[in-house]
């Protein structure tokens, strides 16, 4: 028995991106740095932020208008390269 194919993402499109880390005075702007890079110009007023119940996490969830495939695994990539991300959804 075949595995369902994941569907296909058609590009551009708007495509929210949750990025999970250590609450800290320096997280939020590390990570819109690598978003900046990665999609410019992105609309900041998409960011919701969330802490964790006990503030030992926070949570940003940026929508950027993604171009391809390969623009995400770069974000990804970036994100995780911080130190700072725990998880990209």
């Amino acid at each position: 028995m075949q595995e369902p194919e994941a569907p296909k993402i058609e590009f551009p499109c708007e495509y929210p991106i949750k990025v999970l880390g250590r609450r800290s005075d320096v997280f939020r702007g590390v990570v819109l740095e690598v978003f900046e890079r990665h999609a410019p110009g992105f609309d900041q007023a998409t960011i919701t932020v969330r802490d964790s119940r006990k503030g030992t996490f926070t949570a940003l969830t940026v929508t950027i208008v993604a171009t391809g495939r390969e623009q995400l695994e770069a974000l990804h990539r970036d994100l995780m390269a911080t130190g700072h991300v725990q998880m990209v959804i």
